[in-house]
């Protein structure tokens, strides 16, 4: 959980928090600055705190002070920190990922692990040939549906009523998919320098749409075998950094799989709402549940609050395909009048056929949901069978649901490292620190439950071929274990 460093003398709670054991090959000072990286990283020290003066520091650590203006200057020349006359030296993080982000590729001449993007479901063209038939009816209309087609918004409202939050089509938005939607909301709601509470890791593409705009991101840890910790770790970041918004996936969390109980949903709610801090939340993958499907789940994280207060994002790309691009926002009438009109400015309508296709799937969607989970699951489950025999020292998160599992790496062996090896093999993944702010999660890598089983009967031992070679390499390079001060 983050440490409130305002409870108690600021140099001296920092001291303790940067004299953990930090690994770093170099000068005292990279240490230091590396540690400093690292807690913000990982939520335990606030973007935004303001850096005690150099001469302060370096007698709570017992260091020169050339050692912490060398890792002050450090931490401003890598986007960790910024100095203004008169404030002091204050964190923030790099305004771009450390770690690339592939984009999605047909085609290639390799395994394509990197992206939790599902084939088609089967139940996709059957809908648009029932939608085909309707088609004629439309044709001497514009075409043009700013807010959506009827049909589909009551269908998302409906489905939404159901779930146990009462909705109105008047609350729905749709968009040309779940990332538009958050596009809109974020450019609409935000202005360059606010901050934005974001779950970390969490979706590269969420957070790089947030910098772009200028936002700040606040990273607050998740733990995918404590998920409600989230609520705790929440509510200090929020009270520190008066965030304007905050970005979550309370179900089946993209990648840790981490889903927030019934009692921790409505805590965080309530805690965001009192201080004022807008919940955009993406329900991608909240139909996704693989081991209960059949048990009620939770209520909508909107439920337990004002309508105002959040406002809900959703779709149909990872249910039954990403090239169906239709999506939707769900708030109160009046923010999603707003939001509209916010919309229409850039795309007037999304194409009639989709979302005549998209009704029927909405309107169905359980039904569509039987298929696609059994497929997931039954990927899932091979994939941690194929993981635990060629890769035993991985440990495998531990989620009943979603798109992915999100793997520990033995110490040591870098997801930077094993990525590029990989893809000269013939596997593509993504890096763990694409998943996160700076340089987290080097440790981690996210291997999607997407592929067919012959797919990935193919890239696992591949990939344990790749890591032992890695890591004997990194194991007969200079290393050492360096304390921060």
């Amino acid at each position: 959980m983050p440490v409130s460093l305002e409870q108690s003398t600021p140099v001296h709670e920092l001291a303790r928090l940067l004299t953990g054991p930090a690994r770093h090959d170099g000068p005292r000072y990279a240490a230091l600055a590396a540690r400093v990286q690292e807690l913000l990283g990982t939520g335990a020290l606030p973007v935004g705190t303001r850096l005690p003066a150099e001469r302060e520091l370096a007698e709570a650590l017992g260091v020169s002070r050339v050692t912490v203006a060398s890792a002050y200057r450090t931490l401003r020349e890598e986007g960790y920190a910024r100095t203004r006359h008169g404030s002091g030296t204050v964190t923030e993080l790099p305004r771009t990922p450390a770690a690339a982000w592939p984009l999605p590729l047909d085609g290639e001449d390799a395994v394509n692990l990197a992206h939790a993007a599902p084939p088609a479901s089967p139940h996709l063209l059957p809908a648009y040939t029932r939608a085909l038939e309707l088609l004629p009816g439309v044709l001497a209309t514009s075409g043009y549906h700013p807010d959506g087609l009827p049909a589909l918004r009551q269908a998302v409202a409906d489905r939404f009523t159901a779930r146990g939050l009462p909705t109105d089509p008047e609350q729905v938005l749709v968009t040309a998919g779940v990332m538009d939607a958050v596009g809109l909301v974020t450019s609409a709601l935000l202005n360059p320098g606010d901050r934005v509470l974001i779950e970390h890791p969490t979706y590269p593409s969420a957070v790089r749409m947030l910098t772009s705009l200028g936002a700040l991101p606040v990273p607050v840890p998740v733990d995918a075998d404590d998920p409600d910790a989230l609520v705790a770790a929440a509510d200090v970041a929020a009270r520190q950094s008066a965030p304007r918004m905050a970005y979550l996936m309370p179900d089946h969390s993209n990648p840790t799989g981490a889903s927030l109980s019934a009692a921790g949903r409505r805590r965080l709610a309530a805690t965001l709402w009192q201080q004022g801090t807008i919940a955009l939340v993406d329900e991608v993958a909240a139909d996704l549940e693989l081991d209960h499907p059949d048990r009620t789940p939770p209520p909508p994280y909107a439920a337990g609050v004002p309508d105002s207060a959040t406002v809900t994002v959703g779709g149909l790309s990872k249910s039954v395909w990403g090239g169906l691009r239709v999506g939707w926002v769900r708030t109160d009438a009046a923010l999603t009048a707003r939001l509209a009109d916010v919309y229409a400015q850039r795309q007037l309508s999304v194409g009639v056929l989709d979302q005549l296709a998209a009704s029927f799937l909405v309107a169905d969607l359980d039904r569509v949901l039987v298929d696609r989970r059994a497929e997931l699951r039954a990927n899932r489950d091979l994939l941690r069978e194929l993981l635990a025999e060629h890769l035993p020292d991985w440990t495998v998160s531990a989620s009943t649901g979603g798109l992915s599992l999100w793997c520990r790496l033995p110490e040591g062996l870098s997801s930077a490292a094993l990525t590029r090896a990989a893809l000269a093999e013939g596997v593509r993944v993504a890096e763990g620190r694409a998943f996160g702010t700076g340089a987290a999660f080097d440790d981690h890598l996210r291997l999607p439950i997407v592929r067919p089983g012959a797919e990935l009967r193919e890239a696992v031992p591949v990939l344990a071929r790749v890591a032992r070679a890695v890591h004997g390499r990194a194991d007969r390079g200079p290393s050492s274990s360096v304390r921060a001060v």
